[in-house]
């Protein structure tokens, strides 16, 4: 399967899902104060999932495009293999660093915000 068919594949099952999600956090129209504030909750619940989710999908998704490319790198220059494994765990180190980031961001959101 092509790239292009994943991707499209991946963005329906994206709007598949938080077209489920979302009549799920909506609140009803008679709520009060209390009902709005649970609806906020669940609305920034939603938000950090979603953000968390994106965030891991996409590190996943970086970190085996660089270890394809440095194991194709590496076949096809065996010579090269200490420098393409040096930059390869630099790269991951970098991709996981922008993961733990957004984590940070979402622990802050659930406990400041």
């Amino acid at each position: 399967m092509n790239i292009a068919k994943k991707l499209c594949a991946a963005a329906v099952l994206f709007l598949l899902v938080m077209a489920l999600a979302v009549p799920a956090c909506a609140a009803p129209a008679e709520a009060d104060a209390a009902a709005a504030s649970d609806s906020s909750t669940g609305m920034k619940a939603l938000a950090v999932g979603l953000a968390i989710g994106l965030a891991a999908a996409g590190g996943a998704v970086g970190m085996g495009i660089v270890g394809g490319k440095a194991a194709d790198g590496i076949s096809r220059q065996p010579d090269m293999e200490s420098k393409i494994r040096t930059t390869l765990m630099l790269d991951l180190v970098f991709i996981e660093t922008a993961i733990i980031y957004a984590l940070l961001v979402v622990i802050l959101v659930i406990f400041v915000l």
